[in-house]
């Protein structure tokens, strides 16, 4: 939506011009996958050093993205990578490298999380060898690790309102994952083929723009002398809910009732220089564009206030426009505070970020050793998304997230030639999670009592952060086939690569089956790729 429709909207603009009338230009969907990218294939590099009580102690890592034929957004996409490895721990010595790869493949692009969930992966691979390592808890290694509040981290924000704790806390509260641990442990000694994993695994994700002068906003606002209110801002509505939430903005704002408020799809000749929609930072932005119009226009009705303290918003405006007050304002916002020295990513005063979404989650699976299918069982979360502006709405973010996050990290494979040619570009050898992957207990809740003061009105953003919650999902795959190796008398640390496919988890669930396959040679010729 950033930048890969331009090669297509340019022909379109290019052929109305010339014809004189609309053109539409649709691709079939092969067409769209092998032409416009997808997301960062990322591969890590990495040593650690850690003590037997599972405490963190240092990680060198090098991150490689493989962006595609061309740079596009790849190295916004690796700055957040790079930004976002350290999740929510806190690590002494901590050196991180990260590289942009140019490949003979379609150019890969923004999309949901950019780059966050790629980094945060491989932290979390790491706290769950450390525990396989040291023979502990999964959970009480990543607990031992978190942040503090105060925190400086690597790059030189300081945290403040760490609120990964207490998202921890309310989950634990919400579904006992020691007693899913429990459960699991009895149902694989009576299971040979079928095994259970648990994970819960917690999340810190950053929001603004990485680049500085993306975080600003605009918004106009109108009232007419009938007391209807007509709203323009700078976001683009795409079934988020942000015109829903622009217009719950605006309407406590002006106080008065939504059903008076009519929004004005977006559009330059409206409100110019329109930042993207992206980056889970359009309600922050445009909402506090949309407040400080109506402010405006509150101060100008202020003196008529005063004077008919008792009147109607129809008599109000009414009176307003009948003594000549302006009833229209405009809006403009800037993120406060913000510093990124991209020539020194570890100065003291970077501030790449103007405040951390956090939240928790415990995923409960089942797989099938014999097949590699898994079904899961249960998934919980408890978002933070400050006071909200919408529950409802928010919720269903998180839900959506979510399940594209189990897309993300459990079925979603590119498959390409060496050449380049992809073979995964439609429905057929491209599998989306669809209605039986959804988990079948599905809790989500939001965190009680946690105003963000740094947004409007003590909300926050909510389209990325929840994603990378659904490599719970993978990390209790992982942990049932831990499981199921532990049957053929195999321990200890393992590789295993996101997406957990079925044959993915059917290989790795080692046994006497898998020993009779051959082992490919590295020098054989390959007939596909997996990026």
């Amino acid at each position: 939506k950033e930048t890969r429709q331009c090669q297509y909207s340019t022909a379109a603009a290019v052929a109305a011009r010339k014809v004189g009338r609309p053109v539409r230009l649709m691709l079939d969907r092969d067409e769209d996958m092998s032409s416009f990218g997808g997301r960062h294939p990322f591969l890590a590099r990495y040593k650690i050093g850690f003590s037997k009580e599972g405490k963190l102690q240092a990680v060198d890592i090098d991150l490689y993205s493989n962006g595609g034929y061309s740079l596009d957004l790849s190295g916004a996409v690796l700055d957040r990578a790079v930004l976002s490895f350290n999740n929510c721990y806190s690590c002494p010595d901590l050196h991180v490298r990260g590289h942009a790869c140019r490949t003979n493949l379609p150019s890969n692009t923004a999309f949901r999380g950019f780059g966050g969930p790629q980094g945060m992966m491989f932290i979390e691979s790491i706290m769950t060898d450390i525990a396989m390592k040291c023979g502990l808890s999964q959970e009480k290694v990543r607990e031992m690790n978190f942040s503090k509040e105060g925190d400086v981290l690597a790059y030189g924000q300081k945290l403040d309102n760490f609120l990964v704790p207490r998202t921890w806390s309310q989950l634990r509260e919400q579904c006992s994952w020691e007693k899913y641990r429990t459960e699991a442990a009895e149902f694989n000694k009576a299971n040979r083929w079928k095994k259970r994993g648990v994970a819960v695994i917690p999340t810190q994700y950053g929001i603004a723009f990485t680049l500085t002068m993306l975080n600003q906003a605009g918004a106009l606002v109108h009232v007419y002398n009938d007391g209807s209110v007509l709203l323009a801002h700078g976001g683009c509505e795409m079934g988020q809910g942000l015109h829903t939430k622009m217009v719950q903005v605006c309407a406590r704002a002006l106080g008065v009732s939504s059903s008076v408020i009519h929004i004005s799809e977006t559009s330059t000749s409206t409100v110019p220089n329109t930042s993207p929609s992206a980056a889970s930072a359009s309600s922050d932005l445009n909402g506090m564009a949309v407040k400080v119009a109506c402010d405006k226009i509150n101060a100008n009705l202020k003196p008529i206030k005063e004077k008919f303290p008792h009147a109607t918003w129809k008599e109000l405006i009414w009176k307003a426009y009948a003594n000549r007050v302006s009833l229209s304002a405009n809006g403009f916002y800037k993120t406060p505070d913000l510093q990124w020295d991209v020539d020194d990513l570890m100065a003291s005063t970077n501030r790449p970020f103007n405040y951390f979404a956090y939240g928790s989650a415990c995923a409960v699976v089942e797989i099938d050793c014999l097949t590699g299918d898994h079904q899961i069982l249960s998934s919980d979360i408890v978002m933070d998304v400050g006071n909200s502006l919408n529950p409802a709405i928010d919720i269903g973010q998180v839900e959506g997230a979510f399940v594209q996050g189990i897309g993300l990290f459990t079925m979603e494979e590119v498959v390409v030639s060496p050449q380049g040619f992809l073979f995964s570009r439609g429905p057929g050898t491209y599998k989306i999670p669809g209605f039986a992957d959804i988990p079948i207990k599905f809790n989500v809740s939001l965190l009680r009592s946690a105003p963000n003061e740094r947004a409007i009105y003590s909300s926050k953003a909510v389209g990325e952060p929840p994603l990378f919650l659904a490599s719970s999902v993978f990390y209790a795959i992982k942990d049932a086939v831990a499981a199921a190796r532990a049957e053929s008398g195999l321990s200890g640390v393992f590789r295993f690569d996101s997406p957990a496919t079925a044959e993915r988890i059917r290989m790795s669930c080692e046994d006497k089956f898998t020993k009779q396959i051959p082992v490919i040679e590295e020098s054989a010729k390959r007939w596909n790729v997996r990026p």
